[in-house]
């Protein structure tokens, strides 16, 4: 079991990991090993994850998600595949524990009176700017 927050457990078996070849630079190595690391996890079909946490992390994944549920994220970083495995988990994990985090109701204010004031103050001040520049003739 990975422990994502103290409500939110992904047991080992919910993840699968596929191995492939890295892009990018690195010579000989990148070309024989298959060092990139791309973790699936059926968002969907996982008990372990609360629906109003499945919602908010479909929005927070985005393109990464796909229509069937399943989150993909690929890790080419570094040149070692373990490194990359821990990687990848690491950005799951936070990217789940955002999403259980329940966003801030918003909460109306009104402008201060001191703010309102500095306001006009200043649209006062433009204004007489703005007259200045008239010619004698008031145009």
């Amino acid at each position: 079991m990975i422990r994502v927050t103290p409500r939110i457990s992904l047991d080992e078996s919910e993840l699968q990991e596929d191995f492939v070849r890295a892009s990018g630079p690195g010579g000989q190595h990148v070309n024989k090993t298959e060092s990139a690391v791309q973790l699936r996890f059926n968002v969907a079909a996982s008990p372990n994850i609360p629906p109003d946490v499945k919602v908010r992390l479909a929005k927070l994944a985005g393109s990464r998600m796909t229509s069937d549920g399943v989150l993909i994220i690929q890790g080419d970083s570094y040149r070692s595949q373990l490194r990359n495995r821990e990687d990848v988990r690491e950005r799951l994990i936070d990217l789940i524990r955002d999403a259980s985090v329940p966003p801030k109701i918003r909460r109306k204010t009104k402008p201060t009176y001191g703010s309102q004031q500095r306001r006009l103050e200043g649209k006062a001040k433009r204004s007489e700017v703005k007259q200045g520049r008239r010619g004698p003739t008031g145009e």
